[in-house]
């Protein structure tokens, strides 16, 4: 086991402004995958010009997050695939630790994945803890394993993709890690630079994923409940700061509300952020 059976794989988005601080700080890694959704031939150029070897696929359709990364894992020819947003840094030693961890488990897993500064998974005893689910910035998936379990929902766009693969996996009873010792520093929302159209974005699609996943797991009388009654207080705050005058945060919450009520209708995912290629 070395570092060639492993691809590392990024979905850039008009990520000019952070690809090349991850790329950077992937130092052990040579096989790269990069899909971009915003068709960016000139930062092709820029990136290629300094890694040669990575291997850019443009893509003329935005096809979101857990889709484009369906098509690297198909395009990948390693047995794992190392998943991670382009706003992520990886600390001193990740990849050390995550191979490591892969041979210690025998590579008996679906996703490894390493902890961010935002330590989200608590009080860890164990360098290598067993999981319910992992965040989608930096995962690394068994490949053969993930394939078999179907990937990640072609129906989600954006946000609670890996929840929903994660769901599955523990459902069909695969094992998810996680090593308290593999670092990586996440931005948050840093992906993209195109400005308030993200914001937009994220929320919209925040709202329509949520109620996606819980539609898809749980009893539908409930969750029509449980988000109409959401809706209705999204509606108090969208008053609430259009009384302030606060357009920002007014559009926002629209959007929310918006992408909350589509999945609520059955209506798909269809919202897409607006930039000039």
């Amino acid at each position: 086991m070395n570092y060639n059976q492993i691809t590392v794989g990024i979905v850039t988005f008009k990520s000019e402004n952070v690809i090349f601080n991850c790329l950077k700080s992937i130092k052990k890694i040579k096989n790269i995958i990069i899909l971009d959704n915003s068709n960016d031939k000139i930062l092709k150029k820029k990136i290629n010009k300094k890694y040669p070897k990575i291997k850019i696929l443009l893509s003329k359709k935005n096809l979101g997050y857990g889709v484009a990364n369906n098509k690297i894992i198909t395009k990948s020819k390693t047995p794992f695939v190392f998943i991670l947003s382009p706003d992520v840094i990886l600390k001193k030693n990740c990849e050390e630790r995550l191979l490591k961890s892969i041979i210690n488990l025998k590579q008996d897993f679906s996703i490894l994945a390493p902890i961010s500064q935002y330590k989200d998974y608590g009080f860890l005893k164990k360098d290598i803890t067993e999981t319910e689910g992992v965040q989608g910035f930096a995962m690394l998936i068994n490949r053969s394993k993930i394939i078999q379990a179907g990937m990640f929902d072609k129906n989600i766009f954006l946000y609670a993709e890996e929840l929903d693969l994660c769901k599955r996996l523990r459902l069909n009873k695969e094992k998810i890690y996680i090593n308290k010792t593999a670092k990586v520093f996440h931005s948050g929302a840093k992906s993209s630079n195109i400005g308030f159209e993200f914001d937009k974005c994220r929320n919209w699609h925040w709202g329509w994923s949520k109620v996606y996943f819980e539609k898809k797991y749980s009893n539908n009388f409930l969750v029509y409940l449980k988000f109409t009654i959401l809706l209705s207080l999204q509606m108090l705050k969208i008053i609430f700061y259009t009384i302030l005058l606060n357009k920002k945060e007014a559009l926002n919450k629209t959007m929310r509300f918006s992408g909350t009520l589509n999945s609520l209708l059955g209506k798909g995912s269809w919202y897409r952020p607006k930039f000039n290629f």
